[in-house]
């Protein structure tokens, strides 16, 4: 089980939209948001490693990185850890609660419906 801290998460992003990628790539597509240096980069990229989320390519000039952790299976993972945190109201709260303060397009409405079937037939 990989927890990973708010962070740990935009560098997962990142890494998850495109990679392989530098520590130099990654501050630069980060700037606007967090203001990082590269040693602080750095420093997530090695904790990220020891934890098994990402990969380090040392052959070349620059070190790539590389996710080993797949997006579905730590948003999975972020759910349950959410779910058991909130206990009181569970799922249908959350849900509800997601649903009443974001703006749900017709598509992202039909794609909940369409896990709600898909986890009926399977319970």
């Amino acid at each position: 089980m990989i927890s990973l801290s708010d962070g740990e998460w935009k560098l997962m992003n990142l890494l998850w939209d495109e990679s392989p990628l530098t520590i130099g790539r990654m501050v630069e597509a980060l700037r606007g948001d967090t203001n990082w240096s590269k040693a602080t980069v750095n420093i997530m990229l090695g904790r990220l490693a020891d934890k098994g989320a990402v990969s380090i390519d040392a052959s070349g000039r620059a070190k790539l990185y590389t996710p080993l952790l797949g997006r579905e299976d730590a948003v999975r993972q972020e759910a349950r850890e959410c779910l058991g945190r909130i206990r009181t109201g569970g799922l249908g709260l959350l849900v509800s609660a997601m649903a009443e303060d974001c703006e749900l397009s017709d598509e992202e409405i039909e794609e909940l419906y369409r896990i709600l079937r898909k986890g009926k037939k399977h319970g």
